[in-house]
C-alpha cells in the first residue's frame, strides 16, 4: 500500500528551488545534504502529518555521472517547479512488480544516517510526463518527516493534472483525499495552510 511521502520542488540551482517554495509559502527552509549516487543536493521542509517538501538541485560539485539523475534532473531546465510526489511502500519489490507503467527499479540510496531504496527509471523520467509519483522504502525507522523541526505549513490538497487523469488515478491507487487527479496539462499544483494563511505552491 502507497503512502503519500513528500513533495520534491526541483531547480536549476538549489538557491533557485529553495527561494521558490520560500517565497510562495513565506517560510525559511531548513538544511539537507548531499546525494552522492546522482549528485544532487537538497534542502527540506517539515510539513507534519508525516510529510515533507524538498527543494532538489544538482550538485555543481558532483562529477559526471554516467547514467540519468532520478526527478529527470537532466533535462530540468526554466524556472524552479514543484516537479514530483514520492510515495513510500512498505514493499517497494512488490510494488515495482505489480504497476504495469515502468517507474524504474530500486536503487540503494544514503544520506547522512538516512538510507532508503527508490525507484527510478533508466531516462530518469517517470511514466505519465512525469506526473507518476517516486516510488520509494525507507530503510530506517527514523525518517526526515519525524526530525524536521515543524514549519507551520500544512499540505492541505495535491492536484495531479495530467491529460489522462483517470488512468493514472486508477493505476496509482492511492487512497488519500489530499490528492486529486484533474484532467489538464501535466503539473502538480500544491495548496498549504500556512502560518500566513493558504498558500499555493506549483
Amino acid at each position: 500500500m502507497l503512502e503519500l511521502d513528500h513533495l520534491a520542488v526541483a531547480g536549476e540551482s538549489l538557491e533557485a528551488a529553495v527561494a521558490h517554495v520560500e517565497d510562495a509559502l513565506g517560510v525559511a527552509m531548513g538544511p539537507g545534504g548531499q546525494h552522492a549516487h546522482f549528485g544532487t543536493h537538497n534542502r527540506l521542509l517539515g510539513l507534519g502529518d508525516g510529510l515533507y517538501l524538498e527543494a532538489i538541485a544538482i550538485d555543481p560539485t558532483a562529477a559526471a555521472l554516467p547514467y540519468k539523475r532520478w526527478f529527470d534532473l537532466d533535462r530540468l531546465s526554466g524556472a524552479p517547479k514543484l516537479g514530483n510526489w514520492i510515495c513510500r511502500s512498505d514493499d517497494l519489490v512488490g510494488d515495482v512488480a505489480h504497476v504495469a507503467e515502468d517507474v524504474g527499479q530500486p536503487v540503494a540510496l544514503t544520506r547522512g544516517d538516512l538510507r532508503w531504496r527508490m525507484a527510478v527509471p533508466e531516462s530518469g523520467a517517470l511514466p505519465y510526463d512525469d506526473m507518476f509519483p517516486a516510488l520509494m522504502q525507507w530503510d530506517v525507522a527514523v525518517t526526515p518527516a519525524a526530525l524536521l523541526a515543524p514549519s507551520g505549513c500544512r499540505l492541505m490538497r495535491l492536484e495531479v493534472a495530467h491529460p489522462e487523469a483517470s488512468a493514472l488515478r486508477d493505476v496509482v491507487a492511492l487512497a488519500d483525499a489530499r490528492v486529486v487527479f484533474v484532467q489538464g496539462a501535466a503539473a502538480l499544483r500544491a495548496e498549504f495552510e500556512t502560518p500566513h494563511g493558504r498558500r499555493v505552491l506549483q
